[in-house]
């Protein structure tokens, strides 16, 4: 008897364990895609478009406009960090984007590139 309930109470634990790892996956997914991004900035807004995907681990890999972008998204956060030129300026920085998901399914957040900083929004883009 006591056999069958360790083996009950260890199917319990593994289909839990899996539920939990499919409910992650599907929240670090929630960003994979194509993203239009509005950057508030001294000078008026600014538009680029991004494409992301999301794997296992909440690691992001994808395009910001034509350059690769590095970091994570986990626990509905988004940290990115990565190296970008600039179109205007010509200089090269890193690019900081740190955001979540709000009520409407936006990604609303900060940004920081060489001295400059604002806020930014993103949505998905419409079809």
């Amino acid at each position: 008897m006591l056999a069958v309930v360790c083996l009950v109470s260890s199917r319990q634990i593994a289909n839990a364990q899996a539920t939990n790892a499919q409910t992650a996956n599907a929240s670090n997914a929630g960003i994979s895609g194509k993203w239009h991004f509005v950057m508030d900035t001294p000078g008026g807004d600014r538009e680029m478009d991004a494409e992301f995907t999301v794997d296992a681990d909440g690691k992001v890999t994808g395009k910001y406009g034509i350059t690769d972008v590095a970091g994570t998204f986990r626990d509905g956060k988004l940290d990115l960090n990565f190296q970008m030129t600039s179109e205007e300026s010509g200089q090269t920085a890193a690019l900081k984007l740190v955001g979540k998901l709000d009520e409407t399914a936006a990604l609303v957040g900060t940004w920081e590139f060489s001295e400059y900083n604002g806020a930014f929004k993103a949505t998905r883009p419409k079809p």
